[in-house]
This record gives structure tokens, sequence and C-alpha cells, in this order.
């Protein structure tokens, strides 16, 4: 039923600056655009760019100094790129929780999509950080959103859920949806027609390939741990969305 009322929604960004205090700097600066049912969008820029800031700002959470956005979808999926694990819940209580929120929306398809069955009895402050970032993945799509905006959606996933995230975009579009996704790891570009936003200075820019941003910083460590515990360590540690194998095995 849904899906007839968000299939023709146009969404437009008129001058829309943004700043946090009267006295402080715009975040964003006079952004213009327009966004049609059925499109899919990777914003990018360097940290602190104001990515976002202007996330929040089309999702709802937050609102233009001035300007205006308009034709925004009835029903928003928001999954920021640190889901708040400081709840007193484990992850099927949230979940049932936030169902009654949305009017009953079902949760539960999404287990077995994104993989995280072995997930629902854990409390939430106890969840990694790509496990996390399921949650907050399930939450903002259980209501079929017309309007899905993910806040860097790869950081910590397993392999297998990053390669489902682009087919999950691809459905929602299709049936008229919007789909804006801020991402510096390129998850979505083999998807046809993306459109590619930049931030810059502030300034809200269009162009058909991404500007180059900045990837954070990388360096090796070794840890020296129990062979008892090293399945466990790897484990843990690929889920937070680190690089991480055995070199070596001492007496």
């Amino acid at each position: 039923m849904r899906t007839d009322i968000y299939r023709y929604c146009t969404m437009r960004l008129t001058k829309v600056f943004f700043r946090y205090r009267r006295r402080d700097p715009f975040v964003i600066q006079g952004a213009e655009a327009q966004l049609a049912p059925g499109e899919v969008i990777e914003l990018t820029g360097v940290n602190g760019a104001g990515k976002s800031t202007l996330l929040r700002l089309l999702s709802g959470l937050s609102h233009p100094t001035s300007g205006t956005i308009t034709g925004r979808p009835e029903v928003v999926g928001f999954a920021p790129d640190r889901f708040p694990t400081d709840q007193p819940f484990t992850v099927t209580a949230y979940l049932s929780h936030m169902s009654r929120v949305r009017g009953g929306a079902r949760w539960e398809p999404w287990v077995e999509r994104l993989n995280m069955g072995h997930l629902l009895t854990v409390p939430l402050g106890e969840l990694s950080k790509g496990s996390a970032h399921k949650v907050g993945l399930t939450q903002a799509l259980m209501a079929a959103p017309g309007l899905l905006i993910l806040d860097e959606p790869f950081a910590g996933l397993d392999a297998d859920t990053r390669e489902t995230l682009p087919e999950i975009a691809t459905e929602i579009a299709g049936r008229g949806g919007i789909v804006i996704v801020s991402d510096h790891q390129g998850g979505m570009r083999g998807l046809p027609g993306l459109r590619h936003w930049s931030l810059l200075d502030g300034h809200l820019k269009e162009g058909t390939t991404p500007l180059t941003t900045d990837a954070p910083p990388t360096a090796t460590v070794a840890v020296t741990l129990p062979t008892a515990d090293l399945a466990h360590f790897l484990t843990r540690m690929r889920e937070e969305g680190y690089q991480a194998r055995q070199i070596e095995e001492t007496g």
C-alpha cells in the first residue's frame, strides 16, 4: 500500500543552509538538488565535510537553518554510521519495540537476509560494530521506506552482507523509493544509473564520477594470545571490519 504513496514523490532541496549555532560557520551552504523516485545517490566527501549533517537534514532528524526540503516520502529509514548500543535491550527486544513504534512492521524477514539469526538473544551492548550495524540496518528497512538513508553502511560488515546491500538498494529504488548512501568505500558503484554527490567546503556538487575522498590511515599490529582464544578473536576482529589472520603459532 505504501509503495503507491511514495512511487511518485520527488524531493527538492532549495537553498538549504545549516549551522549548529548562530555564530558558527555554515556546515551546509546553499544546497540545491532534486531527487526523483527510483534514484540511488552516492554521497562522498572528505572527513568532516558535513556528510552526516546533510543526511540528517534529508531524513528530517535535523532542520535547515534556512531554505527548504520538500517532498520527503512518508516513511523514512535511517541507519547511522554508529548504531547506539547503550540501550537495555537484546536484539530481539529492540527490534520488537521498533516494530511496535512503526505500526507492526515486520523485522523477521531481514534476520536471514542480513545473516543475523545468531545475534537475536545478544544484548545490544555486547555487539561488535559490524553486528550492531546490522541491527541498525534492520530497523531502517523493516517499514518498507520510501526514503532510505545509509551513513557508511559497509563499515564493519561481513562480505556476504556487503554484497547484499546493493541488491537491497536496487529493490527499494525499483519500487519507487529513493536511496542515499554516504560511502567512501564505493560499495554501490556497480549500480547502473547511480548518481554521485560530493560535499566540498559545505557546497553540494554533482558529477559523473565521485571525488577522491580521504581514506583512513592504516597500521599493522601483532597480538599474542592463547591458541584456544584464536578462533574467537579472529571472528570478532573480522566482524568489526578489520583484516585479521594468523601469522604463526608459537610453542
